[in-house]
């Protein structure tokens, strides 16, 4: 699943492709996402122009000119399609995540502007599309969430006042959106392994000085992340085709059996399960 990253990277690009344009057709293939897509889905968006697009956690919000907001979750296998058509009638892909060639079984939802078109494609339909019609609506949407790693609510003293007293691992507790918003497997892994903290320990005994290490460690593995254009596990891929570069970084995740990186540690990462997440640590630094 594209982690906040990832689902900046998206954001970023289509902020550069699609603000001030105005939607001209909406052809909807297939409702039949994680939610059902509404049956006036295609009312809503034509002749709508494109304000600005937002991100919260792993979420996109698309702000559109009649003050309805579209929210997009790519889910596990979500990929956005930007395909542009020039006088001979070919077509350029300029997608956020690179594919050769377009499945268009699994092209669930296109977004039709003067010159190009949005493609939603998902194969395996976790992710959907939403109306958000007014401001309450909107926050209701995502109170339940934690705050992300650069608020200002999101601090050392508010991980330890919400870890303390708690049992569950404190791999969980990342990977816990009510907690924190927008951090996945992948950046959990590396995260835990640059503050030195073994994933399997109990959030009770997670102390202050351990805390601040989770914030700082973070902040500094997404924002990394994010400069390097995401992390390239699979296909993913910027605007410009080129792919993330973060998992050229990766300490840990996807590196089992492999020697432990920091230059004092001799140990080997190991792959365990933690509620059915595969979990990539060094037992013999992270303790």
């Amino acid at each position: 699943m594209p982690e906040l990253p990832e689902v900046e990277i998206v954001r970023h690009s289509l902020n550069k492709k699609i603000i001030q344009k105005t939607i001209k057709k909406v052809i909807v293939r297939n409702r039949n996402l994680r939610t059902k897509i509404p049956l006036n889905f295609k009312k809503i968006l034509e002749n709508q122009k494109i304000l600005n697009v937002g991100r919260f956690s792993k979420y996109l919000i698309i702000f559109l000119s009649g003050r309805n907001k579209l929210l997009v979750h790519l889910g596990m296998s979500g990929t956005i399609h930007l395909l542009e058509h020039h006088k001979k009638n070919l077509i350029t892909n300029m997608s956020f995540y690179n594919s050769p060639k377009l499945p268009d079984k699994h092209n669930h939802v296109e977004i039709f502007f003067d010159k190009f078109k949005l493609v939603y494609n998902d194969p395996r339909r976790f992710g959907f599309f939403e109306i958000i019609k007014d401001q309450d609506q909107f926050e209701k949407r995502f109170k339940k969430l934690g705050p992300e790693p650069f608020d200002s609510n999101f601090d050392p003293n508010y991980i330890y006042n919400n870890l303390k007293n708690k049992k569950k691992s404190v791999k969980n507790f990342l990977l816990d959106q009510n907690f924190i918003s927008g951090i996945g497997n992948i950046y959990a892994s590396e995260i835990l392994y640059l503050s030195r903290i073994n994933p399997f320990k109990e959030a009770k005994f997670i102390n202050k000085v351990e805390c601040k290490k989770i914030f700082e460690k973070t902040k500094l593995v997404l924002l990394n992340a994010i400069k390097k254009g995401g992390s390239s596990i699979r296909d993913f891929k910027n605007i410009s085709g080129s792919k993330g570069s973060f998992q050229k970084n990766f300490k840990v995740y996807q590196r089992e059996g492999l020697r432990c990186k920091r230059i004092d540690c001799k140990g080997i990462i190991q792959k365990k399960n933690i509620s059915n997440r595969s979990t990539f640590f060094c037992a013999f630094c992270q303790k």
